[in-house]
């Protein structure tokens, strides 16, 4: 009984709907039997596009790919079909699985088209819809991956745009031609959004080019609908993670600067425990952020902070170095100098050489104006003559005088110019690291008004190359 129920219930539906049938002739103008192979008589053929977005499915960076979840319409004209409805319920009728492949279908290509997976409940997800006025209507349920070249340079700054094209690889520009439909081209969900969507870490908005645009495949220009995707990333949850922590880090290590530099271990946990930190947050940013050609925009912020840490470190190394040196080796040296009796001059060592040079050529005028300078010939017992050689004894002897007394005076030259360094040396240590030193007392001026002028540059530049990419 409840089967027979049930099958009345049936009968009852279908005489109360009637069905949309309709008696479809395939036929050229010319009276030519239809070839589906063939397009459309005519010089152009019109196809226009569009889409209902339904979701976004994801973004994979290290892919670099989009996926989303479709449904894709296209729309030609065929004059060679006249359709004739027996009953005219609605303008358009769905044609069966048989009559789907004995029309013609435009080649869609997607240009930048990864994978395309058609959506299945029971059965594919697809329609395929004949109008009056021998207008074809293909509709098709898809989930697209799209790959998009993506440039990380300014990570998270970074702007990816992706666009997509929708053309014909078989017929060119003169034959068919690509376009968006004039009407709700893009249609989305009530919960989309105003044609964007947002990601935990992107927000996508979505843009259409209302002229058809033209791509270069192999020889010959093709006709193309395009798509343009733009990835925007959400900023905040970066400035609250990563470039909030860091500035803190490094806002926290001038605070050694006021540490009393004799308390070593308090300023010294303070200073490497902050310069650890910054470490360990830029390796994980690393790890986990995409690959890129360069170093990005967040990695330049992490490597600044941790070197201004790293500076705050080395001036306090160089303040230990001036109280040691202070405490210690000045005094040292002091008590050293003054057990040494002080050595001879640079004047007078000049002074001294001049003298002499002096001396030496009085003494050798004097000669010559005496006739001492004639050769003196003494007889030996051998018959042979000798000169005498007492003149030039004399004048060697001071020559090497003269020599001995230039090499002092270089050597106490050079003595001086390394004095003169040791002197501005112990200057600049004790106004470093003594009790009356300065240079903490400078830092606390100089590391944040540095840091100051640093983050105004940064965001001035990379702002400004992240709108650039936006437009």
């Amino acid at each position: 009984m409840r089967c027979t129920y049930i099958a009345s219930l049936f009968w009852l539906f279908e005489l109360c709907i009637p069905a949309r049938t309709a008696t479809i002739n395939y036929q050229y103008l010319e009276g030519i039997e239809y070839d589906k192979n063939v397009k459309p008589a005519g010089t152009l053929t019109d196809v226009s596009v569009s889409l209902y977005i339904n979701r976004i499915s994801g973004v994979d960076e290290n892919k670099e790919e989009i996926s989303f979840d479709v449904f894709l319409q296209i729309t030609w004209e065929d004059l060679r079909i006249q359709p004739v409805f027996n009953n005219k319920v609605g303008e358009y009728v769905e044609l069966t699985k048989a009559d789907r492949d004995m029309i013609w279908v435009p080649d869609l290509y997607i240009r930048q088209l990864r994978e395309m997976k058609m959506l299945t409940l029971f059965e594919e997800i697809s329609s395929l819809r004949l109008y009056e006025n021998s207008t074809i209507s293909l509709s098709i349920g898809a989930t697209i991956i799209i790959k998009c070249d993506m440039d990380f340079v300014l990570y998270p700054l970074d702007v990816q745009r992706c666009p997509v094209d929708f053309s014909s690889y078989k017929y060119p520009v003169k034959d068919l031609r690509f376009r968006w439909r004039s009407e709700n081209a893009l249609s989305f969900p009530n919960d989309f959004g105003d044609g964007f969507f947002r990601l935990p870490k992107y927000v996508v908005s979505f843009y259409t080019e209302q002229e058809s645009q033209i791509v270069n495949y192999s020889d010959d220009n093709h006709s193309s609908a395009r798509l343009e995707i733009t990835l925007s990333r959400e900023v905040k949850s970066y400035l609250l993670e990563n470039y909030l922590p860091s500035t803190l880090f490094v806002s926290i290590s001038w605070g050694s600067f006021v540490v009393v530099p004799e308390i070593v271990p308090g300023r010294m946990v303070l200073l490497v425990t902050t310069l650890l930190s910054l470490i360990t947050m830029f390796d994980t940013v690393r790890n986990n952020s995409p690959d890129a050609l360069e170093l990005k925009c967040l990695e330049v912020w992490l490597i600044s902070c941790t070197l201004f840490v790293f500076f705050a470190l080395m001036e306090y190394f160089i303040v230990l170095f001036g109280i040691r040196y202070d405490k210690h080796w000045r005094v040292a040296k002091a008590q050293h100098a003054s057990s040494i009796p002080p050595s001879i001059t640079l004047q007078s060592a000049v002074t001294m050489a001049q003298s002499t040079m002096d001396t030496s050529i009085n003494s050798a005028s004097f000669q010559r104006e005496n006739g001492l300078e004639h050769a003196t010939l003494k007889v030996s017992g051998t018959n042979k003559i000798q000169p005498h050689d007492h003149n030039s004894k004399t004048t060697s002897a001071s020559l090497s005088n003269i020599q001995d007394t230039v090499q002092s005076a270089q050597k106490v030259s050079s003595v001086m110019t390394r004095k003169r360094f040791r002197n501005v040396a112990d200057v600049a240590l004790l106004y470093a690291g003594s009790q009356r030193g300065r240079l903490d007392q400078l830092s606390l001026i100089i590391f944040p008004v540095s840091f100051l002028i640093f983050t105004i540059s940064y965001w001035t530049m990379y702002l400004t190359e992240s709108k650039k990419n936006f437009k």
